[in-house]
């Protein structure tokens, strides 16, 4: 979670709206209000992943980027009828870290801009989380967020195609993302409509479990085939070792289906297997990073070296964190490791609370899995499960810092909705049962996300 959007390699972020992205930005809202509630997700998807980041409205020197702009005219729609939200433990932990950002970067900071900085930080963060955690509330709204994502990942896989082909980002045109793709050690690294080939990696990725899951409620099999191809199109052409890590931990986490019910002591295992790596590696167990190049031309150094100095400068940055990083050593202004990036912008609260957010939402997942255990929706659990495996593998490589943290979100929101879902298809199938999420009865309260709203 970063609150301030960075501007590495990623072209002109400063670039006015294009008329397309105008034209596209009132169909936008138009469609939003016109289709039911439970549609809403999809030109919201489409608009935050088809359009560069960088598209923005300048008003009295106030940048209104259009995706923000996507995400309040969503939320007051969302919000409008007899929808049900409740609140869990994820929403606190996620809202309490945000917050704490948020603070601490004007603490440090103490300025007018850094205010106007970090509202607009909230709005991209809470604002995009809570519009896709009512947006997405049961098994349906799933469904549809899956294949709207799907059809996204299928045309940015042709435009990165394309970009490799011809050497020019036709997303570019637009701006607010370099026209030139980067090339390093002779590879072109595609990025689409991303701000740098490592989010690009990371979504297309990430959405490999999603698309599995699509196939295997075998409400779209074709859609959910061309999504995976897609998928790997978009991780092999972005030509980043992080993309091709969370790809492979994506696959990882669908292939562990066998041992779902050992999976403490799969945990375990791998937690004996750190720390005797520890006691006998001559540096710390983190500069593993460092051995881990797939593509020839990674900086795998850099970023064990990166935690490396966190942790040695623990004292700089545990209170509201720092922006004195760029004196830990060569190349430490370059934060591409989410873990690290919360604890350096917001301290060791934020840090907590970003790891809470993942652990709670893996214990939600866990405890639903083990309350449909043998039954057809022992799946859905696990797929989620497996894409929040594959994005928290993602944040070793990079920071979330363009529109790939609206795929981290809806992670989110579809596991907090998953619990609703099982549930009503479980109760559903009983004869006098009314569909009730509290009919799981090894399902806490507090895991029952939210129900599904009235159109």
């Amino acid at each position: 979670m970063n609150p301030q959007l960075p501007r590495f390699g990623g072209g002109p972020l400063d670039s006015v709206v294009h008329p397309l992205v105008l034209i596209a930005l009132e169909l936008t809202i138009l469609l939003i209000f016109a289709l039911r509630k439970k549609h809403v997700v999809v030109p919201v998807v489409f608009m935050a992943f088809l359009v560069p980041i960088g598209q923005q409205f300048v008003v009295a020197g106030v940048h209104l980027f259009v995706l923000r702009i996507v995400i309040l005219v969503a939320l007051i729609r969302a919000v409008q009828g007899k929808g049900k939200f409740r609140w869990n433990s994820v929403d606190t932990v996620f809202t309490v870290g945000v917050i704490f950002q948020a603070i601490s970067v004007i603490i440090l900071n103490q300025t007018p801009d850094s205010m106007v900085n970090q509202v607009g930080f909230l709005w991209d963060f809470l604002g995009g989380y809570f519009l896709l955690r009512v947006l997405i509330a049961d098994d349906d709204d799933i469904d549809t967020t899956i294949k709207s994502l799907a059809v996204v990942v299928v045309l940015m896989a042709i435009a990165m195609t394309t970009e490799h082909a011809i050497q020019r980002n036709v997303f570019g045109q637009l701006g607010g993302v370099r026209l030139i793709p980067e090339i390093r050690n002779g590879s072109i690294r595609a990025q689409g409509a991303f701000q740098h080939p490592l989010t690009a990696g990371a979504f297309g990725a990430s959405c490999l479990p999603l698309f599995f899951y699509l196939w295997k409620r075998k409400t779209a099999n074709v859609l959910a085939i061309l999504g995976m191809v897609a998928a790997c199109i978009v991780t092999v052409s972005t030509h980043t070792s992080t993309s091709a890590l969370t790809a492979v931990a994506a696959l990882v986490g669908i292939a562990f289906w066998p041992l779902r019910t050992r999976m403490r002591l799969v945990r375990r295992m791998l937690f004996g297997a750190v720390i005797g790596l520890d006691l006998v590696m001559k540096a710390p167990v983190w500069y593993l990073i460092a051995r881990i190049d797939l593509t020839g031309a990674s900086s795998s150094y850099q970023r064990a070296f990166l935690v490396d100095q966190f942790v040695k400068h623990f004292s700089s940055w545990w209170l509201i964190g720092t922006q004195a990083n760029a004196n830990w050593g060569w190349g430490m202004w370059d934060v591409q490791n989410t873990y690290v990036e919360t604890g350096q912008s917001g301290g060791l609260v934020a840090l907590v609370c970003f790891i809470a957010v993942i652990a709670y939402s893996f214990r939600r997942v866990g405890q639903l899995r083990r309350s449909v255990s043998g039954s057809p929706e022992e799946w859905i659990p696990w797929l989620l499960g497996a894409t929040l495996f594959a994005h928290t593998v993602a944040f070793f490589g990079v920071q979330y810092y363009d529109q790939v943290r609206m795929a981290w979100f809806a992670t989110l929101a579809m596991i907090s909705a998953c619990t609703v879902a099982v549930a009503q298809s479980r109760t559903a199938s009983k004869p006098g049962r009314t569909a009730s999420p509290l009919y799981l009865g090894e399902v806490p309260a507090d895991l029952v996300g939210c129900h599904p709203p009235e159109a």
